[in-house]
């Protein structure tokens, strides 16, 4: 194994850091204070565009999309883009400015990978472009969203239209001002295998029928400007040009987008880990506590050396899952998928709350990132399935695998 990034990687890293060193991190504080006020509620910062600019001038933009993917592709494999994915995840809206946000990039992964022509040309190119946003459409509050084949919204075809009523919640990003096209994804026939049931469609948020039943918070914040909602959908009528790839089709199309962001999650997670390491390093380095230095204190030396053990190790599995997806396609990689998606923001939490506790009351405060990154990682142990879902899928996996290979 060569653990050195090549040329190409090195040289766009370099660049990804040196913008984020003069544009994005002099900026941190000041989005912070806009997206928390409520009088901006539901408003993009003001300087988000001309950051975007500056980003996209720089060609720094749309990195994530995988090699495989056409025309749209800057070219580079997943384990190319995760470092870039690390250093963009320090500061969390910071992927958007490289327009390497989601729920964006598994929606433009979907309509660059399985989208029709008149598809890509309505909704992937102005993606592609940075100039709408998107959402991804659905878990639902009746049921558990994470065993996806209970989900029940109906998608009925009905003349040169398809019906669609039940009901959405968690939907990220719906709330975004320049949020314009969702990916909705419920069942088309009720009566199919349990895994040719659903399908996936393209939905205008400003079609009839459709109600913001509430906004919902997480951990108190709402999230804005992107946020999170509860929806309603009824008797929602969307042309039958808007269905993805064809009816039933809808497991195909999920699995293949979440198996590239599951590695960006883990990435930005791993980024928000080593950041946090560092806030806790520099400060038990310049805090004086009980006549010394916290740096000088055993228990802190201890918790600096555990979390860069546990920083080092979740971004080495992180790396070797993005290469076996490059190298062998999602389906042979999905028990790494698995892992990291168990590891990393679980890792970062960890890593997190030792640096809050090494800040005292600063360390719940607004005055360093690190909070945010602690509720931020709790969220993503649930968000793309929780825990439990992938342990118990890596775990009977795994059984299967060594009861049938041979006893040594």
């Amino acid at each position: 194994m060569i653990f050195e990034y090549t040329d190409k990687v090195a040289d766009l890293l370099a660049r990804v850091e040196a913008f984020m060193d003069e544009h994005v991190y002099p900026n941190e504080q000041t989005y912070y204070d806009f997206v928390h006020d409520p009088a901006n509620q539901w408003q993009e910062w003001p300087g988000m565009e001309a950051l975007k600019d500056k980003a996209r001038a720089e060609g720094l933009w749309n990195l994530f999309l995988p090699h495989d993917y056409g025309e749209f592709s800057p070219g580079l494999t997943n384990l190319e883009y995760a470092p870039l994915a690390e250093a963009m995840g320090r500061v969390p809206f910071a992927s958007q400015v490289f327009n390497c946000s989601a729920p964006d990039t598994g929606n433009m992964e979907v309509l660059a990978k399985y989208g029709s022509p008149e598809q890509q040309d309505r909704w992937l190119r102005p993606l592609l472009d940075g100039t709408i946003r998107s959402a991804y459409v659905m878990t639902e509050p009746q049921v558990a969203s994470s065993d996806a084949t209970n989900l029940e919204l109906s998608i009925t075809p009905d003349g040169d239209d398809y019906v669609l009523n039940g009901r959405k919640w968690w939907i990220s990003n719906a709330m975004h001002p320049r949020c314009k096209i969702w990916i909705v994804m419920g069942k088309t026939d009720f009566n199919a295998p349990r895994h040719a049931q659903h399908s996936q469609i393209l939905v205008e948020p400003d079609t009839p029928g459709i109600t913001i039943v509430r906004h919902l918070t997480v951990f108190g914040s709402h999230n804005s400007p992107g946020g999170e909602c509860e929806l309603r959908f009824e008797n929602v009528r969307v042309p039958k040009e808007n269905m993805i790839l064809g009816p039933g089709r809808g497991f195909e199309i999920a699995q293949g987008r979440l198996g590239p962001g599951r590695i960006h999650h883990c990435m930005r997670s791993i980024g928000q880990a080593q950041r946090a390491l560092e806030i806790m390093a520099r400060r038990a380095d310049s805090r004086v506590a009980f006549g010394k230095k916290l740096a000088d204190q055993s228990s802190i030396r201890q918790d600096v050396a555990k979390s860069f053990c546990e920083v080092e190790m979740a971004r080495l599995l992180t790396l070797k899952a993005a290469d076996a997806m490059d190298r062998h396609g999602n389906k042979v990689a999905k028990d790494l998928i698995a892992a990291i998606k168990v590891v990393a923001p679980q890792m970062a939490q960890t890593v997190c709350d030792r640096a809050i506790q090494v800040h005292g009351g600063m360390g719940v405060s607004g005055d360093t990132p690190i909070a945010s990154f602690f509720t931020l990682n709790r969220f993503v142990r649930i968000a793309d399935g929780p825990d439990e879902v992938h342990m118990s899928q890596l775990g009977k996996q795994k059984i299967a695998e060594y009861v049938s290979a041979n006893q040594r």
